[in-house]
């Protein structure tokens, strides 16, 4: 198992990780910098701004053997009954990368339990098996199986 730290950017994402990348080197892994345009067309129908596509989606920045990852929150995304708050400089979530889908869900399982639930576990459009919650401490986590192990 590897627990990646992963920061949250409000439209800079893209900005820091350069800088990042200039300062520590290292090379952005799996797919490089994905944005919210990537994202494939919703059921419901509902567009994504130009301005929102462009945000970045994910990056993950490969320092020695480790991993800083991040990503843009999407406009409203704030909220105050217990989801994703964003505070600048307060904006880390925590990624854990599991050896299985099993301890996937039973991570995310125990994790959310008294907790809210904010993404369940569930396979994505980019590969992986991930999901997101809130714990009982207010602590946001990112459970994130991959068979290619990219992170």
């Amino acid at each position: 198992m590897k627990i990646n730290p992963y920061l949250n950017f409000d439209g800079t994402c893209e900005e820091a990780f350069n800088l990042y990348k200039d300062i520590f080197g290292g090379e952005f892994t799996g797919n490089g910098i994905m944005r919210f345009g990537d994202i494939p067309a919703q059921e419901d129908g509902q567009p994504i701004s130009d301005e929102v596509k462009n945000r970045v989606m994910h990056v993950a920045l490969q320092i020695g053997d480790d991993t800083l990852m991040g990503s843009d929150i999407m406009p409203g995304m704030c909220n105050s009954d217990g989801g994703l708050e964003f505070r600048r400089g307060d904006n880390v979530i925590i990624s854990i990368s599991p050896d299985s889908r099993e301890d996937a869900d039973r991570i995310y399982a125990a994790l959310s339990n008294g907790g809210k639930a904010t993404n369940p576990m569930q396979d994505q459009f980019w590969g992986d098996y991930w999901g997101m919650l809130v714990d009982k401490f207010g602590n946001e986590w990112m459970i994130n199986y991959s068979e290619q192990s990219t992170f």
